[in-house]
């Protein structure tokens, strides 16, 4: 699970303004007269601690952010270093893909790529714009391993434990040993008689 102690402070991060005048030009210009269509970049070599809330954070100083999703691993949650992230103006995310390009952020060369419209794919943004919360494996099986047996259930799991205890005692038994089970072994429940 990915702890918040690593995640980093993106007001520490150089912002556009600091890096170059003629990018926010562009941007100026680019919001000025914006193109109907939405542009989506591909964010590739996302270092550890770069997530959603600071993605988003991050991005929006070039423009309105409406859809981002963070490849995540299904199982653990981890990052997979890739993301989607969609500008309300095409032309916002041609410029941010020239800049962000090769940026290096954190130790890590960011890769960055417009995706032409007709290649995005209509599944790209299923779980988008949703913080990702950690699945409580522990919990998970807490609940499978308390809950209610059928008495099948109970007869196969009763069954299982007699046999595991003959096979222990005549293990002990080829040993050599004299133990006795009697007081901690297994005993098979009565069925109860009716009255």
């Amino acid at each position: 699970m990915e702890v918040n102690a690593t995640e980093f402070d993106t007001t520490k991060l150089p912002t556009i303004a600091k890096d170059d005048a003629i990018v926010k030009k562009k941007l100026e210009k680019a919001k000025r007269q914006p193109t109907g269509d939405r542009g989506v970049i591909y964010l590739g070599r996302i270092p550890h601690g770069f997530y959603e809330d600071q993605m988003r954070s991050y991005f929006s100083q070039f423009g309105n952010v409406t859809r981002l999703r963070l490849s995540r691993n299904k199982k653990t949650g981890r990052s997979k270093h890739y993301a989607f992230i969609e500008f309300d103006s095409a032309s916002v995310a041609q410029i941010v893909a020239e800049t962000m390009d090769n940026y290096l952020l954190m130790g890590h060369i960011l890769q960055c790529k417009v995706i032409p419209k007709d290649k995005v794919h209509p599944k790209l943004w299923v779980g988008a714009n949703r913080k990702w919360r950690a699945v409580p494996q522990d919990r998970i099986a807490r609940v499978q391993h308390n809950k209610k047996r059928t008495p099948e259930e109970q007869r196969k799991a009763e069954s299982r434990l007699m046999q595991r205890q003959k096979l222990r005692k005549r293990k002990l038994q080829q040993a050599g040993i004299d133990y006795s089970f009697d007081d901690v072994a297994y005993k098979k429940n009565a069925t109860p008689t009716e009255a």
